[in-house]
């Protein structure tokens, strides 16, 4: 379930109620006439499952609350109610196959963002994939894919291609082309230093290394693997199972790639460098495709479902 606390200007009272009464999936009402102070208005709280929520925030925003009012969207850990079971049970489909675009542009409008947190977590996990890359260590490799927060603004760039929204769609691109640009000029300086303090040397970073070679060696199987970890990580940002992402970071070697050219630059290595920025690039290109075509065919299957539920409800 989804917990709702709405400000309701006075003048859509009435028709926010309707709203919420025609919705299939909503439950525990509750109304405070006037209790909203700035904006004014009244403060009207709901439940409402998962599988209905996409549609009734579309109503809401149609109704100008969000300009006018307000939305709050919140999880409901635990609701122990018989109303809440009947809601759940008339609303069309399952809660976990459930998309809510609001929630998913939420998300990912908060991940795609260029911030100096983001920026410092992808330096820094480019920084350890070098020192995996020169060290031949697997461990610190999966280590720096685990840190990164690239899959963000490339699941905001998947949204944002499919809602057709420019600004998304550059914000995103922005976060990850400025993004791995300032995180591989700090590596670049970051491993001519520690070839200076003698813990790189050239010679370890282009000899046989066999746990790390993948990094600079795309092939066939790099492009499915993120494929499908475009598939895996729009899933579980759709289905808030957040706890997914973190075995799509390990799966595709975008960090990896990104470090192991800077590493490259650092010695002039440019065999190395064309073959980490193949890889890089495949890998993103794979899960925009992927991303992208995972929240079309929801979008589709989730229509079928709630179009198939109201005919059967209409149907004697």
């Amino acid at each position: 379930m989804l917990h709702l606390r709405l400000i309701v200007p006075v003048d859509l009272r009435d028709t926010v109620l309707k709203s919420l009464d025609d919705c299939v999936g909503a439950t525990h009402v509750i109304v405070l006439p006037d209790s909203a102070v700035r904006p004014a208005g009244d403060v009207v709280l709901c439940d409402i499952a998962r599988e209905s929520a996409d549609e009734l925030l579309g109503e809401l925003r149609e109704l100008g609350l969000a300009e006018r009012g307000a939305i709050n969207v919140e999880e409901v850990a635990l609701t122990i109610s018989a109303a809440a079971d009947k809601a759940e049970e008339e609303a069309p489909g399952e809660g976990a196959d459930a998309l809510v675009w609001e929630a998913v542009s939420e998300i990912t409008h908060e991940e795609s963002t260029l911030t100096a947190v983001y920026l410092a977590f992808l330096t820094v996990a480019t920084m350890l994939a070098a020192c995996g890359a020169v060290l031949d260590s697997a461990i610190l490799v999966v280590g720096a894919m685990a840190v990164g927060p690239e899959f963000g603004p490339l699941a905001g760039l998947c949204v944002a291609l499919v809602q057709r929204r420019g600004r998304p769609a550059l914000r995103s691109l922005t976060a990850l082309v400025a993004g791995f640009a300032f995180a591989m000029l700090l590596t670049v300086g970051f491993c001519l230093l520690m070839d200076q303090l003698g813990l790189f040397t050239k010679a370890m970073f282009e000899a046989d290394r066999p746990n790390t070679s993948f990094i600079w060696k795309p092939d066939a199987t790099s492009f499915v693997v993120a494929l499908l970890a475009g598939v895996a990580g729009l899933l579980s940002l759709t289905s808030a199972k957040a706890g997914a992402l973190v075995g799509v970071a390990i799966s595709v070697t975008t960090v990896p790639a990104a470090a192991n050219a800077a590493a490259a630059i650092a010695y002039g290595d440019f065999a190395q460098g064309r073959g980490s920025a193949v890889q890089l690039l495949l890998n993103m290109f794979g899960i925009v495709v992927a991303g992208v075509a995972t929240l079309l065919v929801q979008n589709v299957v989730w229509k079928a479902v709630r179009s198939h539920r109201r005919v059967r409800d209409v149907t004697p």
